[in-house]
């Protein structure tokens, strides 16, 4: 039987890598660029599920991060952008994929190593992502397979350019989480269910 997968955040640093590994293991991928889908709106969400259903796997990678100031210092609006960014559009994804999605199905989630080690600057987008670890959890107490992973530095030309006086030695390869993904969306992985995974 051939899977099928809906993978958010295909165009992103994780993304085309998590896509390939999927393809390489012979499913059916769906995976909707930002110029086609707003993972903000709902019912474009839907209709992209609808479209791809059914599915045995949801992969939720679409996110941002953005560094901002102190908590005092921030804006309302900046501190909302990154709960839209990253735990709004998740929401958004698996209300719509859990009816489409097959008994034995399973989603995963991106949080962040922020979320449990904030740092300066870092309330938006580490409350965000401690939001969908929590999210998550909420979902797999609901009889929905559903797991989470949590990078820490991932090697990205973005990350490397961002980080040039980093150990590159810290940095995990896009193709290593790829292959845990893809693990945590396989029947292998049926016994786990709302664990949070650091990769």
């Amino acid at each position: 039987m051939t899977r099928s997968a809906f993978i958010t955040g295909s165009g992103g640093g994780l993304g085309p890598a998590v896509v390939e590994r999927f393809l390489a293991a012979g499913w059916n991928v769906t995976a909707p660029r930002r110029a086609e889908v707003d993972l903000n709106d709902p019912e474009a969400v839907r209709r992209a599920v609808e479209a791809a259903a059914p599915l045995h796997a949801v992969v939720n990678l679409a996110g941002g991060f953005a560094a901002g100031e102190p908590v005092g210092e921030t804006p309302v609006e900046t501190f909302e952008a990154s709960l839209r960014l990253n735990l709004r559009t998740t929401y958004i994804v698996c209300h719509a994929a859990i009816p489409h999605l097959a008994g034995d199905g399973a989603i995963v989630c991106t949080s962040s190593a922020t979320a449990h080690a904030p740092f300066a600057g870092s309330a938006g987008y580490a409350a965000s992502k401690a939001g969908v670890t929590a999210l998550a959890k909420a979902i797999a107490k609901e009889g929905v397979r559903c797991n989470v992973i949590s990078p820490s530095l991932i090697d990205t030309p973005a990350n490397r350019e961002s980080m040039p006086e980093s150990s590159w030695g810290r940095f995990v390869p896009p193709e290593r989480i790829a292959e845990v993904v893809l693990w945590l969306c396989s029947p292998e992985s049926a016994a786990l269910n709302g664990a949070e995974l650091p990769v």
